[in-house]
């Protein structure tokens, strides 16, 4: 190595002699360069001397230099050898200093890379011995010191910042790290920590664990719906999070803090206080104003060492959810006690959980007993010794299948036939919980029913091919599904045909052959294959050529397919032909009778109303005084003959009706006025009869249109066969009131009252019923109402039980007489 003397760098000599030569030999061209252009006016050998000059010159010059540097060089080489040995032991004292202190040195050289100048720390948990995997230090680092690593190797590369950090291997072991920079270069040390910098790092490192967990606790308490708070030792609070903030309406949590807005009531923070000083958690669901709201809610609140840490957990919805659990339960169970199959439910622990009333009765089994949850295997046991298991070999293996279902899951079917001769249908299947569910189904009578169900079928079906009418139905896509023997007969046909279950269609073709009107057959047809969802019935009569006469009817049923019979009517046929004539007949004879009796009742009018005039003045004083014997026969002649009248009038009246020459003199009529009239005129009778009159007319029944006169007779009747069917002490009713439109008069009596059987003929003309009455009568009383009241175009009906009484309710149209609905025996006639 060159040293520096005091004339300079004598190692700069040899290089200034090169460049002073190198000057000279270029002035020498430049020169040789001016004498070739002619820019100088040299002769030829004059510019060789000169070029030849300036060369020996340069040489010399260079050769004097060069000489000079060499003797100036060679007194201090031995000084600079010296120097060279120094700076090697110095080298080696430094990497001996270096290597002397665990450490790692890394270095980092501009245009170099990246090496590792020392690697003496051991004993570090983690550290890695290999230098290239050293250098990887996001792979043995702690994450968080792999970073804040990264963070000061980034300010040193960039602005040549040092830094010193406490890292963290993975492995738990912890090294300090020096960055430094030296030279144009970038220096990291690492050193092991001992000491108090040890018991330092350990202290950062619960330190940013603890700051780490305060964050990740404080983030998902702010993250959670419920309110959650902190409280210090003075019980304020010191922190909460956002759902208490919403709770409370407040803006910011340091508004809740500065304003301390409490959540819980006064009374429920003295409850939690009570219960932090006993050194106990407090957990109560209370109902607190949460967001405006009053909630049902689950406050937990734990102490901590003189502080306090609570939450308000919101269940009202879970609440409503309980609530309506226990109600869907309770209805679940009050259904199940409702049904026909016997219900048990057991639990994991294989004991009765539930059972339905149809269970306890089914086994006979004592309800106290039942809710102390006996076992599954308890249960059979019992139901062996009350002989209620059906008969097994083994019973052992039998019940230990049974109970297998709690391990396996299986289900579990079988029928079990009891001593008691009762079938039940059992069948059991896992919950989720691991318990059993049992159905106990008596099919006892099912059974019974199924096995009468099937003989009925075939009674049917013998039944069926017993009848005269053909019978057939169709299935609903038009093909045949039963038929009988007479259905084969009247439009023969072949049986094993039909077995095979024809269209219609096809059924129809064969039977054209004897009844080939089609329109007909299109009829039956659209009706059995129709898709209408009001399918009518369809009926009518066939007259074949073989002057055989069919009736048919086709009817839907309610499954959808269709029924049609045929009924061979020919007979029939000629004997409706001769009643017609019969009856034709018969109505004619019936009119002459009629005609005869009008006849006869107008002969006898006359001198009926001789006999009680001359006895009305018999009885008169003027012809002497009668003894009771006489007034007593001329009482009986003159109710006679008044009686004897009365039925000559209705028969008229009933005669004139059928002749249809009976007018009605319609006018308004007042209801009280027709009533009193009606009443006082058979009021003698009720009282000799000592019956009661209770009249009854609404306040809105005042006035229609009718015949007063005829109304008046209707009454008189109702009320004279009343009083004719009363006891003594009875009472008759009267009461009149509107009903749709109509004046409806009511004639209720608590006579006999008449069979069902005989209301209908009561109505009927010279119909007497005198059975439990001194009644007597020629029938007509109620059958002249009848006809009266139709005749208004009203209406009758009768209402009577025996031994009840009789009621008889009459309308008239309030606006006046409608055309009288033909009756039966009008269109008969």
């Amino acid at each position: 190595m060159w040293r520096a003397g005091a004339s300079g760098n004598p190692a700069r000599l040899p290089g200034e002699a090169m460049l002073l030569l190198a000057s000279l030999l270029t002035v020498a061209a430049l020169l040789l360069a001016l004498l070739d252009e002619g820019t100088l006016p040299l002769p030829v050998k004059a510019r060789a001397v000169l070029l030849l000059s300036l060369v020996l010159g340069a040489g010399a010059l260079a050769a004097i230099l060069l000489l000079r540097a060499v003797r100036r060089s060679a007194a201090p080489g031995e000084a600079s050898a010296q120097e060279v040995a120094e700076l090697r032991r110095n080298l080696l004292t430094a990497e001996a200093i270096i290597k002397a202190e665990p450490q790692v040195l890394v270095f980092w050289e501009q245009g170099q890379g990246v090496r590792v100048m020392t690697h003496t720390l051991t004993g570090v948990p983690g550290l890695p011995r290999d230098g290239p995997e050293l250098l990887r230090f996001g792979r043995w680092l702690d994450l968080d010191s792999a970073q804040e690593l990264k963070r000061g190797l980034d300010a040193l590369f960039a602005d040549g910042r040092p830094f010193t950090s406490l890292l963290k291997t993975a492995a738990g072991g912890h090294v300090e790290a020096d960055g430094r920079a030296a030279g144009g270069r970038a220096i990291l040390r690492l050193r092991a920590v001992a000491g108090r910098k040890r018991d330092l790092a350990r202290i950062l490192d619960q330190h940013r664990q603890l700051v780490r967990d305060t964050l990740a606790g404080r983030t998902l308490l702010d993250a959670l719906p419920m309110p959650a708070w902190f409280r210090g030792a003075d019980g304020r609070l010191l922190w909460v999070n956002e759902a208490y903030v919403k709770a409370v309406e407040a803006g910011s949590e340091a508004e809740v803090r500065q304003r301390q807005i409490e959540l819980l009531e006064m009374r429920q923070r003295e409850a939690v206080a009570a219960a932090l000083a006993r050194g106990v958690p407090y957990r109560e669901r209370v109902h607190l104003i949460s967001g405006g709201a009053r909630k049902a809610h689950d406050v937990v609140v734990i102490p901590l060492e003189g502080a306090s840490v609570g939450a308000a957990i919101d269940v009202a919805a879970l609440e409503t959810a309980q609530g309506e659990l226990v109600r869907h339960v309770a209805a679940y169970e009050r259904t199940l006690d409702r049904v026909a199959t016997g219900v048990a439910i057991f639990g994991p622990d294989q004991r009765l959980a539930f059972f339905n009333e149809a269970y306890r009765n089914l086994w006979q089994l004592d309800a106290d007993w039942l809710a102390t949850k006996p076992t599954d295997g308890e249960l059979l046991d019992r139901l062996r010794e009350l002989s209620r298991l059906p008969e097994v070999e083994n019973y052992r293996d039998w019940k230990a299948k049974l109970l297998a279902g709690y391990k396996t899951g299986t289900e579990y079917e079988d029928w079990w036939h009891l001593l008691d001769g009762r079938t039940i249908h059992v069948v059991s299947a896992q919950r989720p919980d691991g318990g059993l569910t049992y159905l106990y189904d008596d099919a006892t009578e099912r059974i019974a029913l199924e096995s009468r169900y099937n003989a009925l079928i075939d009674v049917q079906r013998e039944t069926l091919d017993s009848l005269k009418e053909g019978v057939a139905v169709f299935a609903t896509d038009g093909r045949l599904k039963l038929f009988n023997s007479a259905f084969l007969q009247i439009w023969r046909l072949s049986r094993s045909t039909l077995k095979e279950g024809p269209h219609i269609d096809k059924i129809i073709a064969q039977a054209s052959a004897l009844y080939d009107d089609k329109a007909t057959w299109a009829r039956i047809s659209r009706a059995v294959t129709g898709i209408s969802d009001r399918r009518q019935p369809v009926g009518g009569q066939m007259m074949r050529p073989d002057q055989s006469v069919i009736d048919f009817a086709v009817a839907p049923l309610p499954d959808g397919a269709t029924l049609i019979t045929f009924v061979d009517v020919t007979d029939s046929k000629r004997y409706e032909q001769t009643l017609i004539e019969r009856n034709e007949a018969l109505v004619a004879a019936d009119r002459l009778k009629s005609q005869f009796i009008s006849h006869v009742s107008y002969e006898l009018r006359t001198p009926l109303t001789n006999i009680i005039g001359f006895s009305e003045l018999l009885a008169s004083p003027r012809f002497g005084e009668l003894n009771d014997k006489q007034r007593e026969y001329l009482n009986d002649i003159s109710a006679s003959s008044r009686t004897l009248l009365a039925i000559i009038n209705d028969i008229l009246d009933l005669a004139t009706i059928d002749a249809g020459t009976l007018e009605l003199k319609l006018a308004p009529v007042k209801v009280a006025a027709v009533v009193d009239t009606a009443v006082l005129g058979v009021h003698d009778r009720a009282s000799r009869a000592r019956l009661n009159l209770d009249i009854r007319v609404a306040e809105d029944a005042v006035e229609f249109v009718a015949d007063e006169a005829r109304v008046r007779q209707v009454l008189y009747n109702l009320l004279s066969n009343a009083i004719g069917f009363s006891k003594p002490g009875d009472t008759i009713s009267v009461s009149v009131r509107r009903e749709d439109g109509m004046m409806a008069f009511t004639v209720e009596d608590m006579g006999v009252g008449i069979p069902k059987d005989q209301q209908r003929r009561v109505l009927e003309r010279f119909e007497t019923r005198s059975q439990g009455s001194k009644h007597r009568g020629a029938g007509l009383g109620l059958s002249i109402v009848k006809s009266l009241v139709e005749l208004h175009g009203g209406s009758m009906s009768l209402d009577s039980e025996p031994g009840r009484g009789t009621r008889v309710t009459v309308r008239f149209p309030e606006s006046g007489a409608r055309p009288p609905e033909p009756t039966a025996e009008a269109a008969r006639a």
